[in-house]
């Protein structure tokens, strides 16, 4: 594979899956449009050397040739900076590129629009919900799983966006080293010189919360961004009153407490960043001061108001707070107008293609909620490759005559039972600490966790740690989660007092991301035991709940896989380290066991590997080699 990856070859099968390499450098030869009609009119696609372009078109080529007739999902995985983004847009440009190259009849008007308002769906998605990492300049911070949605002519009628898990606390917290999203760059740096003094931006090195702003990245392309919201129907003045509310959201994260010497005394804080915030918010800056500092304890059978002033590190959790609901409504504002844009109302379809764009395993010093819930997705994901893997195995066997006998393997169930199973798992306590309002100490709750999945292996913690934690075993490798809030994450608590604070702001687009609820009657006091608690939704039941819906549409699919791989941890162009490959492929692809005997070359010279477990690691470079040598050839 070092050999093909020096003659520019980033591709090549391994089994059921497309294995692409990150070249980290531009190859745009590779994705031209001349190389996208060759692999959609050949006759023989195993004629042509492996691309992403070959499973863009399979997919195409089966959703109308198999009968009854079924939808197909593209699984684009990998860990961060491998080129999953990447990946998945030149599909969606593949697709708008086949569509239009079939004959359109009268109205392809329409057709293209559709098509390129797909297309200018990417670039507005990255802007919102991308960022610099360590790990990767254009990192998505939330998962997404994109239907095109074909008509019996195989033309893109409409598309529709489904997301989750936005990791929205990088808004207020960014780990050294790292950006907030790509968006606040982009209008401190890209709006105009009166957009800018009106917003207060004219110097980008103050903000707490844009670290790292003197970089120079490729995402920082605002032109990019407003041309594309253009184009998906969003106006001059709904586009600026957003960045004006994002650039308020910027001066938030400037306002600085000071731990007063009385408890009793409100927190002193600096007034120029409050004055801003709230002009830019168009809510009263006394009453967003009182908002973060002043919490309301509603309490006894009279429902007395009681208004008790906040600590420091209180206030300062307000504030990160109100950005971070802000920034999820605008997100989730986003995604509904980019489908009303790209999903037509009075568009016929009658099957889809899915590309689904997931966040890789993640493993850092302090992993916390956020990254349990990641690779949870790719424990569920994983499974789901397994058990297809292991299906097309046993027909590509049966399909060239070979011996064959079902092979019993290990799974990774006994992972996902810790982490969500019933009645207790990792998921079940967080909720039930929620649900029973317990106070939020880290130490009970790792004894619970130890107490509670004490009988399951994928379960331990660290003992050198200090600090509370468990570890769990997951399939591409142990990792240590620190307990510390992980409680209040997964609450995510909103004040009532921002909410309200929200809904009296004299903002357009603030007052429609937060509607005033109308309530024509209040309940009868008489009646308050008979009024039913709303039910907690807590961040790891919303995630499981929609991940569950998002297993349930790749099941009913034909799935096809991408695995990405990045050649070196440095994401440095024409490197290529053997070791952090193979690795890589062997966490990916052959987390299988026991070990089985060799099988035997096909008379296809497609090299058939069998499930393999972690003591083949030699065979498994050996047969890796050999695929590669076919592909060359």
């Amino acid at each position: 594979m070092a050999h093909l990856y020096a003659i520019d070859v980033f591709y090549t099968k391994a089994g059921c899956s497309l294995v692409a390499i990150n070249p980290f450098h531009p190859v745009q030869s590779l994705y031209s449009q001349e190389l996208m009609k060759e692999y959609h009119t050949v006759d023989r696609l195993q004629e042509l050397k492996p691309h992403i372009f070959t499973v863009a078109e399979e997919s195409y080529r089966n959703v109308q040739s198999q009968i009854p007739l079924v939808n197909q999902s593209i699984i684009v995985s990998g860990e961060s900076g491998a080129g999953k983004t990447w990946t998945s847009r030149c599909l969606m440009k593949f697709y708008a590129t086949v569509a239009a190259s079939s004959d359109i009849p009268e109205g392809s008007i329409t057709v293209e629009r559709i098509e390129q308002r797909v297309l200018d769906s990417n670039p507005v998605m990255e802007a919102f919900g991308n960022a610099c990492t360590l790990r990767n300049n254009n990192s998505s911070r939330f998962g997404k799983y994109i239907q095109l949605h074909l008509n019996r002519s195989q033309l893109l009628t409409s598309a529709s966006v489904q997301t989750f898990l936005l990791e929205k606390t990088r808004v207020s917290y960014q780990a050294p080293q790292e950006r907030n999203f790509h968006i606040f760059y982009q209008i401190a740096k890209g709006a105009t010189l009166e957009e800018r003094r009106e917003w207060d931006l004219l110097e980008t090195a103050h903000f707490c919360w844009l670290p790292n702003s003197e970089k120079t990245l490729e995402e920082d392309c605002f032109d990019v961004t407003r041309k594309a919201m253009t184009h998906l129907g969003i106006n001059s003045f709904t586009q600026s009153n957003a960045f004006k509310i994002l650039a308020g959201l910027l001066h938030l994260g400037n306002i600085q407490f000071y731990e007063s010497e009385d408890e009793a005394q409100l927190c002193d804080l600096e007034d120029l960043a409050k004055e801003t915030a709230s002009r830019l918010l168009r809510v009263p800056g006394e009453q967003l001061l009182d908002t973060l500092r002043i919490r309301t304890i509603t309490a006894g059978r009279q429902r007395q108001v009681f208004r008790k002033p906040c600590l420091k590190a209180e206030c300062e959790t307000r504030r990160d707070c109100l950005a971070k609901v802000i920034y999820a409504r605008i997100f989730d504002w986003l995604v509904s107008v980019i489908n009303e844009s790209i999903c037509a109302s009075n568009s016929v379809w009658n099957n889809f293609i899915g590309l689904l764009d997931v966040y890789g395993f993640e493993s850092f010093v302090e992993n916390h909620l956020e990254q349990l819930c990641i690779n949870y997705a790719n424990e569920k994901l994983q499974q789901h490759f397994v058990g297809h893997f292991l299906k097309a195995q046993q027909e590509e066997y049966a399909e060239e005559g070979l011996e064959w006998s079902f092979v019993s393997y290990q799974d990774n169930q006994t992972c996902l039972d810790a982490i969500e199973g019933n009645p207790v798992s990792i998921f079940s306590l967080l909720n039930e600490a929620c649900r029973l309002n317990w106070t939020s100490n880290a130490a009970q709750f790792q004894s619970r966790i130890e107490i509670a999945l004490s009988k399951n292996t994928c379960v331990s913690r660290d003992k050198f740690r200090k600090e509370p934690n468990f570890i769990v075993s997951h399939y591409a490798g142990s990792v240590c989660y620190r307990i510390e809030s992980m409680v209040e994450k997964n609450k995510d608590p909103v004040p009532p007092e921002l909410v309200l604070l929200l809904q009296q702001s004299q903002d357009a687009l603030l007052q429609k991301l937060f509607p005033v609820e109308e309530t024509n009657t209040k309940p009868d006091e008489n009646d308050a035991k008979t009024q039913a608690k709303p039910a907690l939704v807590t961040v790891v039941s919303k995630f499981k709940g929609s991940l569950e819906q998002l297993m349930e549409i790749l099941h009913s699919t034909t799935p096809h896989y991408i695995r990405c791989i990045k050649p070196n941890a440095d994401c440095k162009a024409a490197l290529f380290i053997k070791e952090e490959v193979t690795c890589r492929l062997i966490f990916y692809l052959f987390m299988f066991s026991p070990p089985p005997s060799r099988a035997p070359y096909s008379s296809t010279l497609s090299y058939k590997y069998s499930l393999l477990s972690i003591s083949n690691i030699f065979y498994i470079v050996e047969s890796f080699l050999y695929i590669s040598s076919v592909f060359q050839s």
